[in-house]
């Protein structure tokens, strides 16, 4: 039976990604309940151990169970750093749960892009990305290659506006020889508000995780609403 609203639970790691994420939602699949989790402790903790540990999965599962305990029917992760815990988490509860930048990587992937840039302002971020990015290379795109060029701007986390962001990202994208890319994709959630003025940068289009999650999951849970237009999936 198809619930008329049902509960999607979100796990963010930082404030930021959970506004974006929750305006996503709103404007994308407004049937859905949504179910916010934040621990801001998460990617502080990943970025002072160098990466993932073992115990930094395991509070990830936990706070997944918690969810899962509470009936969320599909989930979201929405820090890229923790995307490999996702494939635990999906042997273990059978209901959706989706990487954070999944759903945007394969529109990217399926779209006419022969090099693209992904840009992040953490540094776990970037490395987490593209290999998500390049585990769906084969089952998505097997006969295109792709060029991926990263770029890491610290800065842009700590900018003032998103046009501020915005000139810190098109900065490391040039200094990291991404110029002629024919995308650019937005490693983490907190980094959307910037996505129209960096668009306008570099001139190429910005693809963000936030609403392409949310099209996904309104697929997936509610099959009988009317889909979005292509044009709007790729904007």
């Amino acid at each position: 039976m198809i619930e008329p609203h049902p509960l999607v639970a979100m796990i963010h790691a930082v404030p930021a990604a959970h506004r974006t994420a929750e305006e996503a939602f709103a404007r994308e699949f407004p049937q859905a309940t949504v179910w916010n989790v934040l621990d801001d402790r998460l990617l502080d903790d990943a970025r002072g151990a160098g990466g993932l540990t073992g115990a930094l999965r395991r509070r990830m599962l936990r706070l997944i169970g918690h969810v899962m305990d509470g009936g969320a029917r599909a989930l979201l992760l929405t820090c890229s750093s923790y995307g490999e815990v996702v494939d635990t988490a999906r042997a273990l509860w059978d209901v959706p749960v989706l990487k954070s930048d999944e759903a945007m990587f394969k529109t990217a992937l399926a779209g006419p892009y022969r090099r693209v840039a992904v840009v992040a302002s953490t540094p776990p971020a970037a490395p987490a990305a593209v290999a998500q990015l390049e585990t769906l290379l084969p089952a998505v795109r097997p006969d295109r290659p792709l060029d991926v060029v990263t770029a890491l701007s610290e800065e842009a986390a700590a900018a003032d506006d998103a046009e501020a962001a915005a000139r810190h990202l098109a900065g490391a994208l040039h200094a990291a020889g991404g110029a002629d890319v024919d995308a650019v994709l937005l490693a983490q959630y907190s980094l959307t508000p910037a996505r129209a003025a960096l668009a306008d940068l570099v001139g190429v289009p910005v693809l963000d995780g936030a609403g392409a999650a949310a099209r996904e999951l309104r697929a997936l849970l509610t099959p009988d609403c009317p889909s979005v237009p292509a044009a709007a999936v790729a904007s």
